[in-house]
């Protein structure tokens, strides 16, 4: 296999983002759901929340644990917020599938992972919605990632069924446990783990790192060099699959969606960088950053 393709502006101006006519409206830029957050970090959800938004869907949705959906409600007043039964760690019960699985139709893009604490529970509820869900693209990060490299054969069913729709977010660690080997093998040869990957679960994989490579199923790769240090802080990877999922619900491609997100991340990160210093800054000072870096190239 080849090596990878540096992302750079050149890279991104000749793929560019859909956009939407003069006439139209938040419909036309699509309906995101993000499932998130848990009781002990509401943030998860509100960061990537918010990044969908920054990123330009028209629609947003959180489903997220009842107890704290009042407040998150409050601090995002621009989404529909749906507070889910909990789990006795304050996660979203497994069985809420059947609720989600009806809101998440009438979406076009479906993020599942960002502040979910109950592994456990998270795997079942992303299995559930695997499995009865058709139609929605979807990003799955973090806690949603786990169990997903456990199938019988290695290759689990239900991410199989939404072949060309499915974007994965793992770091080093949480990809070691996809494919079932140290970390310490993931970081020697961090390309080849995300090939073996994408090809194995059959969706486009960001590896996220001081490197982020982006990897499809059939091996071709993109890699991000320039991040700045400081995105290397808490809520960081909960901005990026939000605005992950915000430019797969304006109708981007999987693999698009992975390169412009990996790169308007790292250029927020870059922007800081120049008015603030390298360490230090905030996830949600990310956000602001990112429609003024998306218009630099989609003028």
């Amino acid at each position: 296999m080849g090596t990878d393709t540096p992302i750079t502006r050149e890279l991104l101006r000749s793929m560019p983002l859909p956009q939407p006519d003069g006439d139209g409206d938040k419909e036309q830029r699509g309906r995101v759901l993000v499932v998130a957050g848990s009781v002990e970090v509401p943030g998860g959800a509100l960061l990537a929340g918010i990044g969908a938004l920054r990123a330009g869907a028209g629609k947003l949705q959180v489903a997220t644990a009842a107890s704290v959906a009042p407040h998150l409600g409050l601090a995002l007043p621009e989404a529909l917020v749906a507070g889910l039964p909990e789990t006795p760690d304050g996660g979203i019960a497994p069985d809420s599938a059947k609720r989600l699985t009806a809101r998440a139709t009438r979406c076009d893009a479906v993020l599942i992972g960002p502040g979910m604490m109950d592994e456990p529970a998270v795997a079942a509820l992303t299995a559930a919605l695997l499995t009865g869900l058709d139609g929605p693209s979807f990003v799955l990060d973090a806690a949603a990632l786990a169990g997903l490299g456990r199938g019988a054969d290695g290759a689990p069913s239900p991410l199989h069924r939404h072949g060309g729709r499915i974007v994965l977010t793992p770091h080093a660690g949480e990809m070691a446990a996809l494919l079932g080997c140290g970390r310490d093998q993931v970081l020697a040869d961090p390309l080849d783990a995300a090939r073996r990957a994408a090809a194995r679960l059959r969706a486009v994989v960001v590896l996220k790192g001081g490197l982020t490579r982006i990897v499809t199923p059939q091996g071709e790769a993109w890699t991000y060099r320039d991040g700045a240090v400081g995105l290397a802080t808490s809520g960081s990877g909960d901005t990026l699959a939000g605005i992950l999922a915000g430019l797969l619900a304006r109708g981007a491609t999987p693999l698009q969606a992975a390169v412009w997100s990996v790169w308007l991340h790292g250029e927020a990160g870059n922007r800081l960088t120049r008015r603030h210093g390298p360490l230090g800054f905030l996830a949600r000072e990310l956000l602001a950053e990112i429609p003024a870096a998306m218009a630099e190239l989609s003028g």
